[in-house]
């Protein structure tokens, strides 16, 4: 067995004829190379890159990374301000499924391909896909705080499967106006306002429930009268414990004015079940309890299959009510405020389903104009040769008058035009 010295750490033949290298490192602790080599010249080379990382300032000490994902992980979460949620849906992912298949393996020995594997045998195991894309990005989150430069114990995140956090989820339903309405009518008189507040105000379920009496306002535009309730807090339902009070995300305390329709049906609730104190809570149970997403939810499914729409959870009447703000043509920091949503990505999506409509519209109008003029076969020629004079002579306005009338009726009715 030979060693060697080198300008920078030693290299030295062990018995089995591989080659072993070692240095000081900046700790002033000798460190020693997690493999062996086959050539003394490999060897030389790995010295070499861990001489250029320490002048670099880049140099991650080997013996740091010497810590069970799990435990990290643990501790990450313990150390974080996050929202109770939060911590529920990591502790989730933690235990079901980063924990059990890779918690044991140490930080340093996480590698790209290693995670991609973790990855891989959750779809192959039936993980959803949503699921897997949650933990992915849970994952990546940990592991960018252990190779962030204060922490240093990964030199790089092995986290790098391009698109791996992406969510596919598959576009959940919105109901028709007349199906609004009609779960209105058949849903508990004291959860009726709930129904028409998640869609007309885009309302979530805590901030619904997190309501009270001096949350609504009124303001007046000319002739027009405008409710307007300001979104201050949630109510949280956690795993375990009692429902808890707790301030919503920054962009999501917000003022939503409400379509004047409504003043009528707040005014009419505010009487009946809400008590005359400024602090009382809008929404409350027959026995004087607040409602909790377990029991509320068989509330609604009776309404939900009363209106003909058994799939559609309460919190797609948000999404309803988003595509509906998103037809009247505002603009993405007006959707995105209404939302409370400080990510443009949600109210993208919606504004992309107000091209998707005009293009329907137009459509519509295509054909109204075609069955005007007649069939092609008709007219004897083919589409698109008309005389340029005639179409600059045709008349539009009686055509766009009685589309916009048909647009307008289907959003109200929600019936599809014959």
């Amino acid at each position: 067995m030979s060693d060697k010295r080198r300008r920078f750490g030693r290299v030295r033949q062990l018995p089995s004829g591989r080659w072993q290298a070692r240095y000081q490192g900046p700790d002033d602790r000798q460190h020693t190379a997690p493999v062996t080599f086959e050539r003394e010249k490999d060897a030389d080379q790995w010295l070499a890159e861990v001489e250029t990382d320490i002048r670099r300032n880049d140099w991650t000490n080997p013996d740091a990374g010497k810590i069970k994902l799990r435990d990290y992980a643990e501790a990450w979460i313990k150390e974080r301000d996050l929202a109770v949620r939060t911590v529920e849906l990591y502790d989730g992912l933690l235990r079901n499924h980063v924990g059990p298949r890779i918690g044991d393996v140490m930080l340093a020995d996480l590698t790209p391909a290693r995670v991609r594997r973790w990855r891989k045998e959750m779809q192959d195991d039936g993980v959803g896909d949503v699921t897997v894309a949650k933990a992915y990005r849970f994952l990546r989150a940990v592991l960018n705080t252990a190779s962030a430069p204060e922490e240093r114990l990964l030199k790089h995140n092995p986290c790098t499967i391009r698109g791996g956090g992406q969510e596919k989820s598959p576009e959940r339903p919105t109901a028709t106006l007349k199906q609004v309405f009609q779960a209105a009518d058949a849903i508990e008189e004291r959860y009726r306002l709930m129904v028409l507040l998640a869609t007309f105000g885009s309302l979530r379920f805590a901030e619904m429930v997190g309501l009270k009496r001096a949350d609504f306002s009124v303001v007046h535009d000319g002739e027009r009268m405008f409710c307007v309730v300001q979104v201050e807090r949630q109510t949280v339902q956690p795993d375990s414990g009692p429902l808890f009070e707790d301030d919503p995300k920054a962009k999501s305390k917000r003022p939503v004015t409400l379509p004047p329709f409504l003043g009528e049906e707040i005014e009419q609730h505010l009487g009946r079940f809400v008590d005359d104190a400024p602090e009382a809570w809008v929404f409350v149970g027959p026995k004087g309890g607040r409602p909790k997403r377990n029991n509320f939810w068989h509330v609604w499914d009776k309404a939900r299959r009363a209106a003909g729409m058994p799939d559609v959870h309460l919190h797609d009447l948000r999404h309803t009510g988003n595509t509906l703000a998103a037809e009247t043509g505002v603009t993405l920091r007006e959707l995105m405020d209404r939302m409370g949503h400080s990510s443009t990505r949600a109210a993208l999506i919606y504004l992309h389903a107000r091209e998707e409509r005009g293009r329907s519209i137009a459509a519509g109008i295509e054909a109204m104009v075609s069955a005007e003029k007649g069939t092609p076969e008709q007219k004897g020629h083919a589409r698109g040769t008309e005389d340029p004079q005639k179409q600059k002579d045709r008349p539009r306005g009686t055509v766009r008058k009685r589309s916009t009338r048909r647009f307008k009726e289907e959003r109200v009715t929600g019936i599809e035009p014959a």
